[in-house]
């Protein structure tokens, strides 16, 4: 059975040398937004806001410009919910999620053979006019219990 997983998250050297590798500087404003990221794993810009709360004086426009420049830098990535809200998750590598619908949260799932599952079966597919590019698996469910994590 797949189980819902926190994936280990890189530390701020880490976070430095991918920052050197893309010719990004690291600043106040970075280093807060990813310590807050790796904190709450998923998270929106206006998330991140709250949680680094008076730690850094930094907008929530500006929070999601550093956001952004991470996911296009391949440092983070992009997750919509199905609510139409963006989302940034620290962990850019391709892994399945569950979006869980009642408290809008996204949550990672450790089952690794379902990615190549999906895209073999996807592979003798067609789509006229179309090439695929990748392929996301987010499953919207909603929890049994009060707690689960």
């Amino acid at each position: 059975m797949p189980r819902i997983t926190r994936k280990k998250i890189k530390d701020e050297e880490a976070f430095r040398r991918q920052l050197k590798s893309r010719s990004l500087k690291l600043t106040p404003q970075r280093l807060a937004v990813h310590r807050a990221m790796c904190e709450l794993i998923h998270a929106s810009a206006d998330m991140v806001q709250e949680h680094i709360g008076e730690e850094c004086k930094i907008s929530t426009v500006s929070i999601y410009n550093i956001l952004s420049e991470l996911a296009d830098n391949g440092i983070y990535s992009r997750r919509y919910s199905p609510n139409n809200k963006m989302y940034f998750d620290v962990d850019p590598s391709r892994h399945v999620h569950l979006f869980d619908s009642r408290n809008n949260e996204f949550l990672d799932v450790g089952d690794l053979d379902l990615i190549p599952l999906v895209e073999t079966g996807l592979k003798r597919k067609r789509f006229r006019g179309y090439k695929m590019d990748n392929i996301e698996i987010q499953i919207i469910c909603h929890p049994t219990r009060k707690k689960l994590i």
